[in-house]
């Protein structure tokens, strides 16, 4: 996944969950934020911010932010980014899930009970489910989900089950938005349940990975599988 017209520029604040002050060649601009979660460990007034610049002229803003510089570590915020990275692993082959090494459908939004999952995937006689989870939280080389508490999150878990004891194929991909990481794990100091229902998913047989991925101020694509600690 690329982005084009990326520039670089200084993080000043954040009024709100949607937009971000920055300083961009000595002037204050306003950008869009495509992460509504906290980051408050990354959104650091004086840090380096990646933008992406759209040519857009019905857009509010002009600019989104799409990068943050953690130290030596580059983070893809976008919360836009993973389904994307996912969906060309899944297409360019260089992610096969077993039991479709011959994927013949693969749906994006499909909804089932009360959830929308983020794939649907069909190869001869078998059908999945596969829900993505952006991560852009990591404290010493640990990369963690959630940074907020999520019932929608709680509530994916829990309809995985539901639609694989229906005979579904069920996964979760955890795409971690950086490099460098040791494994991953719930972050159940700010999310006991979610971390307790990922188990609790895990043990019923629904299939658990977090990737890493490559990121640089204009891409983000996945490199390969890191443990999960649950």
């Amino acid at each position: 996944m690329e982005y084009e017209n990326i520039r670089k520029a200084t993080f000043l604040e954040r009024p709100n969950r949607f937009i971000a002050i920055c300083l961009l060649e000595g002037k204050k601009i306003v950008a869009h934020v495509k992460n509504t979660g906290r980051c408050k460990e990354l959104l650091i007034p004086g840090t380096a911010v990646y933008l992406e610049s759209s040519a857009n002229p019905k857009r509010k803003t002009a600019f989104s932010l799409v990068g943050v510089q953690k130290g030596d570590m580059l983070v893809n915020i976008d919360s836009t980014a993973p389904n994307k990275v996912v969906f060309e692993a899944l297409t360019k082959r260089t992610i096969i899930l077993p039991g479709f090494e011959d994927i013949s459908l693969i749906k994006q939004e499909a909804v089932y009970q009360n959830s929308r999952f983020d794939f649907y995937l069909e190869a001869k006689n078998n059908k999945a489910f596969l829900e993505v989870k952006g991560v852009t939280l990591e404290q010493d080389g640990v990369a963690m989900f959630p940074d907020a508490p999520t019932e929608r999150g709680v509530k994916h878990l829990e309809e995985l089950q539901a639609a694989l004891a229906e005979g579904y194929l069920c996964h979760v991909f955890f795409i971690i938005q950086m490099k460098g990481i040791k494994y991953f794990t719930p972050n159940y100091l700010t999310h006991p349940l979610f971390g307790e229902t990922l188990a609790k998913a895990r043990e019923k047989g629904v299939k658990v990975s977090a990737y890493e991925c490559n990121v640089t101020p204009n891409s983000m694509e996945i490199v390969c599988p890191i443990e999960v600690r649950i």
